[in-house]
């Protein structure tokens, strides 16, 4: 049997076997998809990755590799065919070096976002990935689903801030390229290509990482605006005054702020009276600089010429805290309040006020009894286009119209130059959308990249490319 030979070919104590701890390795974060699997594995180096893909590519087992297990799109979720090895890569989680003046790190994968940001703080220096889940969510996860975040307008999304990975190809060779470099002008961007390849080119067992100095002070203001064109037109203008200062820029409807005054505690009303959109922007700085004046002085201009309606600067922290607990609890809030229809999206910043107005008017036309909530990170042009349902919406209705929604709010994105997909993966949920929106030569060169790291389609099969193009080998039966 095929188990019996995996624990001959490993030392012993990698295999999980108690049934009970198992079971969350088998449950997406969003219980969307619920599988099995011939094993659960938790290797505690590198070497033993090596060994266990080095046998799955052997016996044609397909080997699903898995983090903190927060993916929305069922990324690191194993099958229901119960033949997939799960690799989780939790032991895996030393901090190999930290170079406070070369501004880098070197992590491996299972360490979680948040240890990594301590680890960097340790040393005075700021590993800039925000994440709602850094306290789960592990590097090499975010690594390889490019994880986007809080801070993408200032520092990028994962793949920016990643100098080189060490990384277990399919067979069970290592590809070791941990270099602290800037300038490497040697060929292929290799890191790059296993950063966002949502483990189906191979496991990411460690990183070297970009580090910052640590940021010395803020300034965060609630503003409301009249429409997404008006916010679109305040950031240009903020960016314009104080220039790379601008850390966040966070969009927030009328109604996602209601949801969270109603369901989570601790949670305040930043500004009086009603106005349909608000924004909650960030400027920071590495030295100590009078960022509420410049803050204040570009929302007094703003507001002079007609785009603020009203502003809140934060006075200290605690008002900070409680600006970005409203932020980051809004998907909380959705989840309380009832079911909802995700969409995450992007388009081009200056595109995004057509591009909700477009899309609002559908929504209120074809789901009058759904409410959208569409908010998130405008400053890179990623929304988190949301319909809410009530509590009592029975599940085959969302079922039954889940499709519907989804083609007309994606044919939307895509006619506006956008992605239907802009910082959470393709995983499980998203292949059929690649095939639909991505061009036949991309879906070629990612093909035939996948076959010539994957030649068996080992590696997390089924996920990001169709199952057609990824195990072509049934597993062996012994």
């Amino acid at each position: 049997m095929p188990l019996r030979s995996l624990r001959a070919a490993i030392p012993a104590g990698v295999l999980l076997e108690d049934e009970a701890a198992r079971a969350p390795f088998l449950t997406d974060h969003r219980r969307l998809y619920q599988g099995r699997a011939l094993a659960v594995a938790l290797p505690r180096s590198t070497a033993e990755v090596s060994t266990l893909l080095a046998w799955c590519n052997a016996q044609r087992v397909g080997v699903v590799p898995q983090g903190g297990n927060t993916s929305y799109c069922g990324g690191a979720t194993p099958d229901e065919s119960g033949a997939q090895l799960v690799i989780g890569l939790q032991r895996l989680r030393r901090v190999r070096a930290v170079d406070a003046a070369n501004l880098s790190m070197t992590v491996e994968a299972g360490c979680t976002l948040a240890e990594v940001q301590q680890a960097a703080s340790a040393a005075e220096r700021l590993f800039p990935l925000e994440l709602g889940s850094a306290g789960s969510c592990q590097i090499g996860g975010n690594l390889a689903t490019n994880a986007g975040g809080l801070n993408v307008l200032r520092f990028g999304m994962a793949r920016a801030l990643t100098l080189g990975v060490e990384a277990v190809l399919a067979d069970g060779r290592v590809f070791s390229h941990l270099r602290a470099l800037r300038k490497d002008n040697t060929g292929y961007d290799l890191t790059g290509l296993m950063v966002g390849s949502e483990g189906t080119l191979g496991i990411i067992t460690a990183a070297t990482l970009r580090l910052w100095p640590q940021l010395r002070c803020w300034a965060t203001a609630f503003v409301a605006v009249a429409d997404v064109a008006a916010a679109v037109t305040l950031l240009a203008r903020l960016r314009a005054a104080v220039g790379e200062r601008v850390n966040s820029y966070e969009l927030l409807p009328r109604n996602a702020v209601e949801l969270a005054l109603r369901h989570i505690e601790g949670v305040a009303n930043p500004l009086p009276g009603n106005h349909d959109w608000y924004v909650l922007c960030e400027l920071s700085s590495f030295a100590d600089e009078a960022l509420n004046s410049m803050l204040e002085g570009a929302l007094a201009d703003a507001s002079a010429v007609g785009l603020v309606q009203d502003a809140a600067l934060c006075a200290g922290e605690r008002q900070r805290a409680q600006l970005w607990r409203l932020r980051e609890n809004v998907p909380e809030a959705q989840r309380r309040a009832g079911p909802s229809l995700k969409h995450d999206i992007s388009v081009p910043i200056g595109a995004l006020g057509d591009f909700v107005a477009a899309a609002s008017a559908w929504v209120r036309q074809h789901v009058p009894s759904g409410t959208l909530v569409a908010y998130g990170h405008a400053g890179d042009g990623n929304l988190h286009f949301n319909i809410s349902f009530p509590k009592e919406t029975p599940a085959e209705f969302l079922a039954r119209e889940e499709p519907l929604i989804r083609r007309a709010i994606h044919d939307l994105v895509a006619a506006h130059g956008g992605s239907f997909s802009a910082e959470h993966g393709i995983g499980r949920l998203k292949v059929a959308e690649l095939e639909r929106y991505a061009s036949p030569v991309t879906l070629a060169m990612m093909r035939e990249v996948k076959r010539s790291l994957d030649p068996h389609g080992i590696m997390n099969p089924g996920k990001l490319l169709a199952v057609a193009d990824t195990l072509r080998e049934t597993p062996a039966a012994s």
